[in-house]
């Protein structure tokens, strides 16, 4: 909580100005009870109506001065709360736009959504109320404890036994609540994660007729946020009247021993009031602070998780003294190149792709294909060897140069709200109304985009959804064009789109991409066979490379591939 304060300091003026007008409000408050004593001590058993009446109106001045200084420390102290909640979350935000698919892999959309807004808005919340609350609650309690035994020592000592039983109670509250929020928070994460991912693949859930299962599963994320919540709540629940016992227990200790001493003589009824208000005040702070424990507990718990987020480290990150101008010519070379997410994925993988030659890269699913891809504009880095782009290590390039110079389109055609044009020019910002008309038609868009009622201007939903899939694919590769790359990269990126479109596609692609190199991933052996180059992985390693004409003849896997999709080639040895 403490390395957050920081976002606090560009508000210092709102964050002093807050507690210097609460405690306005605290001394106009600590000052009524004593008006009140003056009134009964005073002006009722003398029955001076004047005294009375000029009391009466200077507790309303003391009011009003108090509700000046309550609404002041409240405009102010939410002005330095909500400036310090937006700067912090858009720090955060910045700073998960610098993870690398590493870590946004191991931290996951569910949990991020929620440390960017609950977590956030926990911690927001606990300096706001520590701005008011936090500064209110010693002052009144300590002053109200000084005028309690400036009015009556004797009846102030008696209340004091209740203190050691109520800071051993908050003493239990902290030990109790961060585990138990902790658990909140998690549990929280897990419900937002199943929401994201059944509002993202709602129609997979439909086709599949899983909704039953989704719910279900939905239902065990619900179940285990109720079941922490309310146990968190019952610490609440339990927390408040115990102290309230304390503090009623604690009152009518005063009420009958200030009784037996107003009846001596040695007390008047005023101070009795005094003493038992100031007495009050006092032990209700008491249970103010508990109240306020339990959510400092849960905005800790909160601030831990956001921390972590703000201290991760990128697994991609640029060497000190990373090139940030470089221009390749194309050629991509692979070293003895060894990856994995823990098991290896890519064992010893060595090839050359020269400048303009197009690599297709074949194999079954899970031989690492993307993983290969990811590797070259730094998505990953490698566990061993190194990858190079005309014979300088990616890694000794800044991730901005580096990827300046290369265009990927992935496996996943993920499109943003907005029109037809904002999304292809997502890959050129500076690109025109030419350029983006000359990468859809490259990228066998401009068809149905022609046939739309608003054209390039046409608005597509959230993740492209009144687009079908193979039109999205191409509004990728459009995407992907319209930068004019050395190096293109196709994940797999026309797996939704026909073979004749795909025909299409790959002409235009062999005009437009002339002198570029590309990369194509691809399940389709039709988009590859014209390919300069086709490597085939098989679990994780190279086992061949070639021309096809080359590897029908002297690579067993590749035979395979082309035998289940377009069977046996004629006049070829299946002879291994």
């Amino acid at each position: 909580m403490r390395q957050l304060l920081r976002y606090l300091k560009p508000y210092w003026k709102a964050a002093v100005i807050a507690p210097l007008l609460m405690v306005l409000e605290v001394a106009m408050d600590l000052m009524q009870p004593r008006m009140m004593q003056r009134i009964i001590d005073q002006g009722i058993q003398f029955k001076d109506q004047t005294l009375v009446l000029e009391t009466g109106i200077i507790m309303i001045g003391f009011a009003l001065l108090g509700a000046v200084g309550g609404i002041g420390c409240t405009i102010f102290a939410v002005r330095a709360a909500i400036n310090t909640g937006t700067d912090l979350r858009s720090s955060v935000y910045r700073k998960i736009a610098t993870f690398s698919f590493g870590n946004l892999d191991r931290l996951g959309t569910g949990q991020l959504v929620t440390r960017l807004t609950n977590d956030i808005t926990q911690v927001q919340d606990v300096i706001l109320i520590g701005l008011r609350i936090l500064v209110r609650v010693p002052l009144i309690g300590v002053g109200s404890l000084i005028m309690a035994y400036l009015t009556s020592p004797q009846l102030t000592l008696i209340a004091l036994p209740l203190i050691p039983p109520i800071l051993i109670m908050l003493w239990f509250i902290i030990r109790r609540a961060y585990p138990l929020y902790t658990k909140v928070q998690l549990s929280l994460d897990r419900v937002n994660t199943v929401i994201q991912e059944n509002l993202a693949g709602v129609r997979v859930v439909k086709a599949f007729v899983r909704e039953e299962h989704e719910k279900e599963r939905f239902g065990d994320a619900n179940v285990s946020l109720t079941t922490n919540s309310i146990r968190a709540m019952n610490l609440t629940a339990i927390t408040s009247p115990v102290m309230l016992l304390l503090l009623n227990i604690g009152t009518a200790a005063v009420i009958w021993f200030g009784g037996i001493t107003v009846s001596q003589g040695d007390m008047t009824v005023g101070e009795i009031i005094a003493v038992i208000t100031y007495l009050t005040q006092m032990l209700s702070t008491l249970v103010s602070v508990s109240m306020l424990l339990m959510r400092i507990s849960r905005a800790q718990a909160s601030a831990d998780r956001v921390v972590e987020v703000l201290n991760g480290v990128p697994d991609v990150r640029d060497r000190p003294n990373a090139l940030q101008e470089f221009h390749t010519q194309g050629r991509v070379a692979f070293e003895n190149v060894t990856f994995g997410y823990g098991e290896p994925v890519l064992k010893d993988v060595s090839f050359v792709a020269e400048p303009g030659q197009t690599v297709a890269i074949l194999g079954t699913t899970g031989s690492g294909k993307t993983s290969l891809v990811h590797l070259i504009p730094r998505f990953y880095d490698v566990n061993a060897g190194r990858v190079t782009i005309d014979g300088i290590d990616v890694r000794d390039i800044s991730q901005a140069t580096l990827r300046s110079q290369i265009s990927v389109s992935l496996q996943e055609a993920v499109l943003f709200s907005g029109t037809i044009t904002e999304n292809i020019r997502q890959g050129n910002a500076t690109a025109d109304d030419a350029a983006i008309e000359v990468a859809a038609q490259a990228a066998q868009a401009k068809e149905f985009i022609d046939q739309l009622p608003e054209e390039y201007e046409t608005h597509i939903g959230q993740r492209g959804v009144n687009l079908s899939g193979g039109q999205k694919q191409r509004l990728a590769i459009a995407r992907a064009l319209v930068r004019q790359p050395k190096i293109l990269i196709l994940d797999d990126s026309t797996s939704a789109v026909d073979m004749e479109t795909e025909s299409r596609l790959q002409r235009e692609l062999s005009k437009i991409m002339h002198n570029r190199t590309s990369f194509v991933v691809a399940q389709r052996i039709s988009t590859v066979l014209s390919a300069d180059k086709i490597l085939v992985l098989d679990n994780g390693r190279l086992v061949a490379e070639g021309t096809h004409a080359e590897l029908i003849h002297s690579s067993p896997v590749y035979r395979q591939i082309y035998e289940s999709q377009l069977g046996a080639p004629e006049h070829v040895s299946t002879e291994t």
